[in-house]
Parts: C-alpha cells; structure tokens; sequence
C-alpha cells in the first residue's frame, strides 16, 4: 500500500528542534528520512478570476508515502515516502463554485488593481491565500512552508538535516509532557535529548530546558513547527535561545548552526547479556534497515528477551513502522487507514520477521514522547499481544499527512489526508495509548532509569539500577 506522504512527523510531539513527522510527523531537529529532493516545479501563471479561465495547466508536486510524524518542532509522522507524478489541474475556479469563491477574487482584483500603499507582490499574496486557507482548518498538522523552510523539510525527512542537534517536545506548567498548542506559559517547549556532538551538546543545553524564545522574541503564540522553523537554518549562522532550566534565572545561549547527522538505531545487552536493548530514534528507510539487523543479531546471539525504547520517538515513514511492526508480526494487521471518504484499507505485516517467534519475549518502552510512527508499531504489537508495554501513555497522533510541493518557487504544504486505526480500529488521536505497566513521569538522578528498570522486570530480570 502506498500512503500519501506529508513526515514523523513528525511532528509535531516530540521532534527534533533544528532540523526534522512530518511523522512525523514532529518538534525540532528532525533526521532525514532518506531519499532525493524533487526538482523545481515549472512557474505557475498569475491566479485568474472565474470570469478569464486559462486554458493553461498547472502542476503540484506531490511528496507521495504516508507521515505519520508528529510535530514536536518539526518532526514528521513519515511512513516511507516517494516523489508523486505531476497532478495537472485547470486552473480558475469551477462553475459549481465561482459564487462560493467571488469574495476571493473580488478581494484579489481590489488589492492588484486600487491599491496604493505600495507595489504589490503577487507571490506574496498566492503564498498569503494558501496559508489562510489551511490555517482555517484549526489543524495543528496541515500548514503552508515557505520556499525555503519546504526545502528545509525535505532534508528533515531525508535523515539529515542542518541544525542545532535537539530533539523537542511540548510540556505544561509543570514540565509533564503535554499534548498542546500554540505555545504559552501552559505549553511550552522543552529539550528532549541533545544529540552527542552536536553544537546543543557543545553549547551545553540539558534534557528539560524550556525554550522561552529565540532571537530575543517570545516564542509564545507560535505552533511547535513555527518555532523549530525559527531554530534551524543554514550552517554557519548563530542562533540565541532563551532558556529557562529548574528555578535557575533564565539565560541565553548564542549557538552556531551544523549540519547534524541523527543516529536512529543504537544497540545494547542488558541483563549480563541476555537481553537486547534497541533504541529508535526515528522511522526513516535507513531506520527500518538497521533495525532488522539489531533484532536479527539479537535473535541470532539466541537472545529471547527484547527491549525496544520509543520514547521521545516523533515518528517517520509510514512503512517503516510496517517493516519494524513485521519483525515480531508473522501476520496480521498492522494498521488500518481511513481516507477523507471513510474507506479503510489493511497494512498488514510482511513476512520474513526475525523475532516472531511467540518464545522470545518483547517489552516496548513508552512516554508522552512516542508518536504516530512510532505508535503504530507499539498498538500493533500491543493488539496481538506480542509485546508488553511500559511507561506513561503516549502522544496521541493518529493522522497521515501529505506534503505537496506548488509549482514555481511558492514553496509547499502539509496536509493531513487520512487517518491510522488500530488493529483493533481505534483512533488514538489525542488520546494516546495507555501502556501495561505505567510508570510515573518523575525526575531522577544521573544514571536512574525506572521506566527501563520496569521493562527488564516485565521481561523477569532485575533492574540495571
């Protein structure tokens, strides 16, 4: 099946702060997802009352392969993506809806023909009209991206991207992860993990540092994307953030971009090496790669004790999750899909999976934290019972979004397109799933890890700490 396309995400939910859902998709640095960035579309002809139809025809491009990322700074929801053929439409408005669509066009002869204030940018007002248009759907996972910030997007999903090297999501008042937006003194935006060696590390930003504003501006009233948006940029350029940590007094820290490079699978034996631990950071194609070689190496070590950590995992591509669902699935559904018309279509599981054997025992690590993508993959293990899990209820991301690139330089949009269900067909958008064994969010020491201590006490060995 292919899913129309948005990222994990991405979204956004935790996400990378600097560069890459949609999962996601997603909030922040998010990775790249792998894959080309489409060419440039041909230019689009100036927009033309109902009342002079062209005949000329006009192109989108469309990013095809669902997101399920959710935006956490800017990560996708992705669910493997592909470049869509050229979608030619006829330009103007229809008949059925010219009366619907009057005030537009009288709004736009007014401006391009008695304004005095000034020139007046063509591109500006087309670019003005898409983005009001989305933004009238009040949804926090469909917007419009500038030239730049699209193509900015397309290196997010690519798995590289240029940034600070963070990952973020929206907490409340009292730092507890929190699904919310815009961003207020009740939803902030907060560090989530600082990748190693990245200039965040190098600048010294913490795991829980609320951004309070970037540039010497508030960042309240902006969505997750809009402030990731502000975050990344080109390498070489500095970015100020203000940073509110504990009850310290607030500072700001001057960091200098890079282009970051976000590993998505690390590996490790716990339980004196009876037990695999993977950690997976994102859902992109090289994701999905390198965690089948984990759970294989697992498997083959004859390993039957699995832990797998999707916390603070914004999401990716949508087959992805599938292709890391049919690791522990020989069958089944993994998801469903339901389209804007209602019809649902079955993802199942594709055979060939290291770990489905019913002897070898799996726990999936959860938090507020693990979105779409990655939610996929924890309700499908959870419904056939293959997997237990542990933590505290998770995102609550469960649309696919679409990323359409418009002709000329107008840069792009996001659009959610469908739903994923359940294979027991529910919707857990903003709603999450509750996981087994739930573990308080709760600060601890260097070194303490309670969620990870409860998985290897569900897979019946003793806690690391």
């Amino acid at each position: 099946m292919t899913l129309q396309n948005d990222s994990t995400a991405p979204p956004a939910d935790a996400a990378p702060a600097d560069a890459a859902p949609a999962s996601p998709g997603g909030h922040g640095d998010e990775p790249d997802a792998g894959g080309t960035a489409p060419d440039a579309a041909a230019p689009s002809p100036a927009p033309e009352p109902p009342v002079r139809p062209s005949r000329r025809r006009s192109a989108s491009l469309v990013i095809a392969g669902a997101l399920v990322a959710v935006i956490a700074g800017s990560t996708l929801f992705l669910a493997g993506w592909t470049l869509g053929q050229q979608a030619a439409q006829q330009p103007g408005t229809p008949v059925s809806e010219q009366q619907a669509w009057q005030p537009f066009w009288d709004t736009y002869a007014a401006i391009t023909e008695r304004y005095a204030g000034g020139p007046v940018d063509r591109s500006a007002l087309v670019q003005g009209a898409i983005k009001g248009m989305i933004a009238a759907l009040d949804d926090p996972f469909s917007f419009y991206m500038t030239p730049d910030a699209f193509k900015a997007s397309l290196q997010d999903i690519s798995g590289q991207f240029s940034g600070i090297g963070t990952t973020v999501g929206t907490v409340d008042a009292k730092g507890t992860n929190a699904t919310c937006t815009p961003l207020s003194s009740t939803c902030r935006l907060a560090v989530e993990s600082v990748i190693p060696g990245s200039p965040a590390e190098q600048a010294g930003l913490q795991p829980g540092d609320v951004i309070a504003g970037v540039d010497g501006t508030s960042v309240d009233g902006l969505t997750v994307d809009q402030t990731t948006q502000k975050i990344r940029g080109p390498k070489g350029t500095d970015v100020t953030l203000s940073i509110a940590r504990g009850a310290a007094a607030p500072f700001s820290v001057t960091i200098t971009r890079a282009n970051i490079l976000q590993p998505e699978v690390s590996t490790e034996t716990l339980a004196a090496g009876a037990v695999g631990y993977i950690k997976l950071a994102g859902f992109s194609d090289q994701a999905s790669i390198d965690f089948k070689a984990a759970v294989a190496a697992d498997v083959k070590a004859g390993r039957k004790a699995l832990l797998v950590d999707l916390r603070g995992n914004p999401g990716g591509f949508v087959t992805a999750a599938r292709d890391i669902a049919s690791q522990f699935l020989a069958s089944g559904t993994v998801f469903w899909e339901q389209d804007a018309a209602g019809h649902l279509t079955e993802v199942s599981a594709e055979p060939g999976g290291a770990a489905t054997d019913p002897s070898i025992k799996v726990v999936v690590l959860v938090d507020g934290g693990t979105a779409s993508a990655s939610e996929i993959v924890s309700a499908a293990l959870h419904d056939h019972g293959r997997a237990e899990l542990v933590g505290s209820k998770t995102y609550g991301k469960g649309t696919v979004q679409q990323w359409t690139q418009l002709e000329g330089d107008n840069g792009g949009f996001r659009l959610t397109i469908a739903r994923w269900l359940t294979p027991d067909k529910v919707w857990i958008n903003r709603v999450g799933i509750t996981p087994d064994v739930v573990v308080p969010s709760q600060s601890t020491k260097p070194g303490q890890d309670p969620v990870l201590d409860a998985g290897l006490k569900a897979l019946g060995y003793s806690p690391v700490g």
